[in-house]
């Protein structure tokens, strides 16, 4: 047997299922070829597999017959000698429900199947090994969807009459595709899904899986592992210990550690275990404020513990396969905040003292929900991004001049005071703030994302507030 030629990827008709044409060099001693080969196939436009077990089923007569399963995972199938028919029928969510692919296959073609495609083949010669890698690891509470192989709206025309098949009792009563509940496509995994950020993602991903302390605690390996992953292909942690002077009391500093380092650290092997996207919110802080506008490269310089405990949660996020990082600063959304809060002293008619040696944007969560989406949707590289508002630096004093004249109190005086000033005389634990939070934001902008000015949505927040959108 000899099949020379080049490795080459195919698309279907249905969605996500390629076909593989692989390189066999053979000879009279027999043949060699590459089965699987990430870096070349990728490159041509497989997906990233991340197969986890190799699987191998050996059919000793001609005619034997395996009915369409749709399993929870990806497959890579290909032949080791032999040849099959093998069919696909698609029975996920959307308009290409019930669209079907059928090819011969022997050890020189191989084919991708995405999960929710359901697989079946027919074994035409006698001792057929059948091999195929998934990314996922088999378990007997393991659910797969299967649909019935003489479905007559599925039409197949086997190779072989199914009459004159080797085929399971199971496989036969398997119910027809009008009676399959369509699959769902994997959702994604909130975690602190009930904060202002969570609160905002959940807006727009509305199935997703929502867990937050205590059910799901991050600290603990073991509790992440009692959550259900097999569903699940982007984990959004917007969990974070956000006490900034309470982390640098001795009983504030366990879990910010805990929350913010350990955490994201378990987060990052969960993704990298069950091949997950693990999007990850930074922060400001993670920098001393020292420099003009902040790139991505910029060196770690946290001045608190805080900021300690973010950078150490970005470096243990980098550590995952799949991974957004994203930096933000000043985030604005429902629930209590600084906008809301210098609101509630403007309707009292008290004229605050506020900061003004600390620049930068608010970033509302509107923002910041909209760049992650983008960042999943277009599968933009992996890596750290600055996700912010556009629009003018400014100092915290500034801003509340701004919510005051927004919402009709201009009469109110605001009186600018340094970080020092400010914090004079207080008992408490103070943490170092950084005194410029300007994000660079062209890597994001050069994935194709149009960012909004925050105080367009500043004066959109304030109207929302006024009408009773509290």
């Amino acid at each position: 047997m000899k099949f020379e030629k080049e490795l080459k990827i195919t698309k279907t008709d249905v969605p996500g299922l390629l076909v593989v044409d692989l390189p066999v060099h053979g000879d009279d001693r027999g043949w060699f070829k590459e089965n699987w080969q990430n870096a070349k196939m990728v490159e041509l436009g497989l997906p990233e597999l991340n197969p986890v077990q190799n699987n191998v089923a050996f059919s000793t007569k001609r005619g034997v017959t395996r009915g369409y399963h749709a399993e929870p995972w990806d497959k890579f199938i290909s032949i080791a000698n032999g040849k099959i028919f093998g069919s696909w029928v698609d029975l996920r969510a959307g308009d290409s429900f019930g669209k079907v692919f059928s090819i011969e296959i022997d050890p020189s073609k191989a084919v991708f199947v995405p999960r929710g495609v359901a697989n079946a083949y027919q074994v035409l010669e006698d001792n057929t090994t059948y091999v195929y890698l998934v990314n996922d690891h088999w378990n007997p509470n393991s659910k797969y969807v299967a649909v019935n192989l003489a479905d007559p709206e599925i039409g197949t025309k086997w190779a072989i009459p199914l009459d004159n098949a080797i085929i399971s009792d199971k496989d036969k009563n398997t119910p027809l595709l009008k009676d399959i509940t369509p699959i769902k496509p994997k959702t994604v995994a909130i975690v602190g899904a009930s904060g202002q950020l969570g609160t905002a993602l959940r807006a727009v991903y509305t199935d997703a899986m929502a867990l937050d302390y205590p059910t799901t605690d991050i600290t603990k390996m073991d509790s992440l592992e009692e959550v259900d992953w097999q569903n699940v292909d982007t984990i959004i942690n917007a969990a974070a210990y956000t006490n900034v002077d309470g982390a640098e009391t001795p009983e504030g500093r366990v879990p910010c550690w805990a929350i913010n380092a350990v955490g994201p650290r378990n987060l990052a092997e969960i993704a990298n275990k069950y091949n997950l996207t693990l999007v990850h919110i930074s922060s400001d802080y993670v920098f001393d404020g020292t420099k003009e506008n902040h790139a991505e490269t910029e060196n770690f310089a946290p001045l608190s513990v805080y900021g300690q405990s973010k950078a150490a949660g970005d470096i243990a996020v980098s550590l995952a396969k799949k991974h957004y990082i994203c930096r933000t600063s000043w985030l604005i959304g429902e629930g209590k905040n600084f906008v809301r809060t210098m609101l509630d002293l403007a309707e009292k008619g008290v004229e605050p003292r506020v900061v003004n040696d600390q620049k930068g944007r608010l970033t509302f969560t509107s923002e910041l929900v909209k760049i992650i989406v983008h960042l999943l949707e277009t599968r933009a590289p992996y890596g750290t991004y600055n996700a912010s508002n556009i629009g003018e630096i400014k100092s915290w004093s500034d801003i509340t001049r701004d919510i005051f004249d927004l919402s009709g109190n201009r009469n109110l005086k605001v009186t600018g005071i340094s970080t020092d000033g400010y914090f004079a005389g207080s008992k408490n634990s103070v943490a170092p703030r950084p005194t410029n939070s300007d994000f660079n934001l062209d890597k994001l902008h050069s994935t194709g994302f149009k960012s909004t000015d925050w105080e367009v949505e500043l004066k959109e927040y304030i109207d929302k507030q006024l009408k009773g959108g509290k």
